[in-house]
């Protein structure tokens, strides 16, 4: 994969434009707004602040979980939103924001407005004058006929970050690039509209929202994409024909029961080739820790080398993980489970003849923060939840109440499940001694009556049934059946209570932390408050195997090595621009991209 290094103009709503310096790769979402670039200056103008209370959540909800969020949205008052927007506004405007050019937006052919360039709207959006009495009546038809014009921020710009010294990839590499993004269901946000008061109806409307993300999808030519929140008619009617179109072979997969929306992920014809496909449902009747109707997809792709490096190497497959957890902050037991059954699915794809572990790609809307116990889990392979409740495994207390909390029982699933504490599939077990033979029921009752036990003493009292000579119905076999050997057994496995860990070895393709901004990345606003629970994992090797489990181990890059990410936002730079979704990123999520390489040279 080749990042672009020049911008490409597609005849969408939304082009997007990439400014490329050295090494740093910018990127913005220029809906129909002019920006001037003179000499690496920007001039910007700033969007104005919604009064309307601004709730944004993650809505992958199921019944009842609805009810939480509505709960959450009631807690942040106006008062409080007003004074945070007016602090970021006061932060970042500058006296020369009034100098912008302004344009209002297009709006895909949704509305036909036709006074977008009068030159008095554009004084009264400059100025924010107070119009005189006779005025009024004109500029307030045009307020309620002309959504706010708004302008791109500059704290919407994304860099490019390598995070090696060279980006000179030889031929015993093959380097490849991946895009995780939650697209929102179009379904999921109609029926909670009050999680989007702050936004505009026309943006929100899928029409106005997927020509921007196919085309934001367009400019990063990722080789891999992984979706979430992808509805099933619009997979059929937008998603898998547009990707198609362009040489993505597309794989779907939606959630069980009465969902509309599921996971999709993407690949590149010239780049990968499919070995297998599996569906991973985490709804299992009769356990109720699984009795939710979230995915994954797991695919097993092997890399297609150009022809310069045809029969000089043989690459090995690569194991793809796509997935959407649930949403729900109080069910922290579930999305343990769910994360479980997962992991034994890509365990076993992604294992080799020789025990070891092809690389992996684990991508996906965790619905977890980085400082949960959910993600240590991933990223270190090992968790102790002993006292745990249930609400503090995704780290989203904030989002739910906490009265009678759920603790988590020392085994999270029974054994019929199949899986282990190892987040595997339990093997079934062949005998050490094949010789050994079992006896039946039937078969033991007939030897009760063999010659040598027929012997009966000459005082023995005698009871019918009990003493005498004769063997009674159940004992007579009309056809004896000769023992048999020891049948393998469906599902003998050791737990250990409290504990769950996996051999993977993962590691986030991001840090979570922005140090030029000295706060927190987020890649989603829910309920008004930044936080980060969409991730790319990759496989790494462990420097601390063989060591105590306690000890925290360390990881290092070996068959797949992270050259570089997209970097992400903080939560005052979405604030600015008018919260997700927004008339720029027509999403609730942002997308998350990395660029990694695989040493062809390993076995």
């Amino acid at each position: 994969m080749h990042l672009p290094h020049r911008v490409r103009f597609i005849p969408l709503t939304a082009p997007i434009k990439l400014i490329s310096k050295a090494t740093k790769f910018s990127f913005y979402l220029n809906t129909g707004v002019r920006s001037s670039m003179m000499e690496g200056q920007q001039t910007v103008s700033y969007l104005e602040p919604n009064n309307d209370e601004a709730s944004h959540t993650n809505l992958n909800m199921e019944c009842g979980d609805k009810a939480i969020i509505k709960d959450s949205i009631g807690s942040f008052t106006k008062s409080v939103q007003n004074e945070s927007l007016c602090q970021c506004k006061e932060k970042h405007t500058t006296e020369s924001d009034n100098e912008a050019i302004l344009e209002t937006l297009p709006w895909s052919g949704l509305h036909s407005y036709t006074r977008q360039d009068d030159s008095a709207v554009k004084e009264w959006v400059l100025h924010k004058e107070k119009p005189s009495e006779e005025d009024s009546w004109h500029l307030l038809d045009l307020e309620q006929s002309l959504p706010q014009p708004a302008m791109y921020s500059e704290f919407l710009w994304r860099d490019w970050e390598n995070l090696c010294e060279t980006e000179d990839i030889s031929d015993k590499q093959f380097d490849f690039s991946v895009l995780s993004y939650n697209i929102l269901s179009q379904d999921l946000a109609d029926q909670n509209p009050e999680l989007y008061q702050h936004c505009d109806p026309s943006i929100l409307h899928w029409d106005y929202r997927w020509p921007n993300i196919l085309q934001e999808l367009q400019h990063w030519e990722a080789d891999i994409i992984c979706l979430q929140e992808v509805q099933q008619d619009h997979y059929k009617e937008h998603v898998e024909p547009s990707l198609s179109a362009i040489g993505y072979s597309c794989h779907f997969k939606r959630r069980t029961g009465r969902k509309t929306d599921g996971c999709c992920t993407c690949y590149k014809t010239q780049r990968f080739m499919l070995l297998s496909e599996s569906h991973v449902e985490f709804f299992r009747p009769g356990i109720d820790v699984l009795n939710r109707d979230n995915v994954g997809l797991v695919l097993l792709l092997k890399p297609l080398l150009p022809d310069a490096q045809q029969g000089r190497h043989n690459p090995i497959p690569l194991c793809v993980a796509n997935t959407h957890l649930l949403y729900n902050p109080r069910r922290g037991d579930i999305k343990l489970a769910q994360l479980a059954l997962l992991l034994a699915e890509v365990d076993k794809i992604s294992l080799t003849a020789h025990g070891s572990h092809y690389p992996v790609i684990l991508c996906g809307d965790l619905n977890a923060t980085p400082d949960s116990p959910l993600y240590h889990l991933l990223r270190y392979g090992y968790l102790n939840y002993r006292g745990m409740p249930s609400w503090k495994v995704s780290g989203q207390e904030q989002y739910c109440t906490l009265s009678n909390p759920r603790i988590l029982p020392p085994l999270l699933w029974p054994d019929y499940l199949g899986v282990t504490d190892n987040c595997q599939y339990a093997k079934l077990h062949k005998p050490k001694n094949l010789d050994k033979p079992i006896y039946t029921r039937q078969q033991l009752l007939e030897l009760r009556y063999c010659e040598c036990a027929l012997q009966r003493p000459p005082h023995l009292v005698f009871i019918k049934g009990v003493t005498d000579n004769e063997p009674d119905d159940f004992a007579k076999a009309s056809h004896p059946v000769s023992p048999t050997n020891f049948p393998e057994s469906p599902s003998t496995f050791l737990r250990l209570p409290f504990t769950l860990r996996h051999s993977l070895h993962l590691k986030s393709a991001y840090s979570h932390f922005l140090p030029s901004k000295g706060c927190a990345e987020v890649t989603t606003l829910p309920m008004g408050i930044g936080s980060t629970v969409d991730y790319i994992f990759y496989s790494v090797e462990s420097s601390a195997q063989g060591k105590s489990r306690q000890v925290i181990p360390v990881h290092r890059d070996s068959q797949l090595k992270l050259l570089g990410h997209l970097r992400l936002l903080c939560e005052d730079d979405l604030w600015v621009a008018q919260g997700l979704p927004n008339p720029f990123c027509c999403s609730d999520h942002l997308c998350l991209l990395a660029r990694f390489s695989m040493d062809l040279t390993t076995p």
